[in-house]
């Protein structure tokens, strides 16, 4: 894909979706974000994950803003280790219950994965051979009291026989039935009884044993093949809509699943949890938590990052023509976005739409401002209390975050105090809303510049005498 030379082509190439495929990755990956962020943390995973190729599993934690790149820097990693892995990729958001995963369902997730994966041909990307029939026995055998779903792996075997050739009375029949029927009950774990979640939360201990012999198996299948092992990487964890309860419950309150399983992964965790206290009780050892930093567009002084802005226009450019926009109108665009990907991607590619409707060929000052005021409201009601966001009260009982404390912390990070960047609930809060955002070198917060917008405009940021509040959008 090449980069879009009209208005009308630029929806096509700022798409928000991570750069996965090979070609959009050749196309429009751009080293300069990676150079500015300081530490190389693919270059660190990639380190790991080779001396941890046929030894002991190598764990890793990903942290960082909704939109400043992770997936996409995996995508670098799968292409550094393709010589010595194959990445099995997985979304919390797509192939499990945002609402009601279980821990137990990662792990079914990531079972089904690897065998039927190990399962396909070279050429497919697997070992060309199936688990054996001992190993599918055993994952079966864990079902086996559970009648109704036993129930459905049958059906579903009887499908599979006929539509894949595959013998009903094999263990491969069975297993495919019951992974058939285990993918459409962890997608849409809310209708499940809670007596079944209850028993199999009770033998978590006799599951991570047979599919750690499914791991190992699947593993020394692909060395053989293919010299490969498999790597799982974990992504969307962090983002909204999933219930933070279930997010600690799969890194804090069962973290010993993660810890005890044999698998090499990479898994995404919202940044909040990655601060707060309960990260101690995390399955991966301090130096194996990595964060993507946000790309600096101000400085701590509130002066312009003229490195991160040129890295930014880089990889801007690389997927429009500069020649679409007015002078200065891809500036805004990129302060606004506050550096990230995610936000300046859909704010140009608004803006080129209101463009478009108007007749014009090229993005206006009055564009940009349409698609700059339309993310501030986003902000602006993302300050707001919300259920997540909960601080413990005198009485030990949690209450709502009030949004005068927010504002009050916010202030304080703007001024940068350095106790403001002091972890607690309030931080958490503003991290998760992405009004406070994360920076490398020193690790220092700032505030988003669309913020310090909104909190000039209610007077808790005085104005200067040029009306140009420091730090803000314009």
């Amino acid at each position: 894909m090449q980069r879009a030379e009209t208005l009308s082509d630029a929806y096509k190439t700022l798409s928000p979706k991570p750069l996965i495929e090979p070609g959009e990755f050749q196309s429009f990956y751009k080293s300069e974000l990676n150079k500015i962020r300081g530490k190389d943390l693919v270059a660190f995973m990639s380190l790991g994950l080779n001396r941890s190729w046929g030894t002991i599993p190598y764990k890793a934690l990903l942290m960082g803003h909704s939109g400043v790149g992770k997936s996409t820097e995996m995508t670098r990693l799968a292409d550094n280790l393709a010589g010595k892995y194959r990445v099995i990729r997985f979304s919390a958001t797509e192939q499990l219950d945002p609402v009601s995963f279980q821990p137990f369902d990662v792990l079914l997730l990531m079972m089904i994965e690897v065998a039927e994966r190990t399962a396909k041909t070279v050429k497919e990307g697997g070992a060309g051979k199936k688990p054996s029939d001992d190993r599918l026995r055993e994952i079966y055998d864990w079902f086996a009291v559970e009648t109704e779903t036993i129930k459905r792996a049958t059906e579903a075997a009887a499908k599979a026989e006929a539509g894949a050739g595959v013998s009903g009375e094999s263990w491969w029949a069975k297993a495919l039935g019951l992974f058939g029927s285990i993918k459409g009950e962890i997608r849409y774990a809310s209708t499940r009884e809670k007596e079944t979640v209850t028993y199999r939360l009770s033998r978590l201990d006799e599951l991570i044993k047979a599919v750690n012999r499914l791991l190992a198996e699947c593993n020394k299948l692909m060395r053989e093949a293919t010299g490969c092992e498999w790597l799982f990487i974990a992504e969307d964890f962090d983002k909204a809509g999933i219930d933070p309860r279930h997010i600690e419950d799969l890194f804090v309150t069962y973290c010993n699943v993660l810890k005890e399983l044999d698998a090499h992964f990479i898994f995404n965790i919202p940044i909040a949890l990655g601060h707060s206290p309960k990260a101690a009780a995390f399955p991966v050892p301090h130096d194996k938590i990595f964060a993507v930093p946000d790309t600096m567009v101000y400085g701590k002084d509130h002066t312009p990052h003229v490195e991160g802005r040129a890295a930014i226009t880089a990889v801007l450019e690389a997927r429009i023509a500069p020649d679409l926009f007015a002078p200065g109108q891809m500036d805004r665009l990129i302060v606004g976005s506050g550096g990230n990907l995610r936000n300046l991607f859909a704010m140009t590619s608004s803006a080129g739409d209101t463009a478009l409707l108007r007749g014009a060929s090229r993005i206006e000052d009055d564009d940009v401002t349409a698609a700059l005021r339309d993310l501030r409201s986003r902000y602006e009601s993302a300050l707001g209390e919300n259920p997540y966001d909960v601080d413990i009260s005198s009485d030990g009982r949690p209450k709502p975050i009030p949004y005068e404390q927010k504002a009050a912390r916010l202030l304080r990070i703007y001024e940068q105090e350095p106790t403001a960047k002091v972890p607690d609930p309030v931080l958490y809060s503003l991290l998760r809303s992405r009004a406070v955002q994360e920076f490398n070198g020193e690790k220092w917060f700032g505030v988003h510049p669309l913020v310090v917008d909104i909190l000039a405009t209610q007077g808790k940021l005085q104005k200067p005498s040029s009306g140009i509040v420091p730090g803000g959008s314009e």
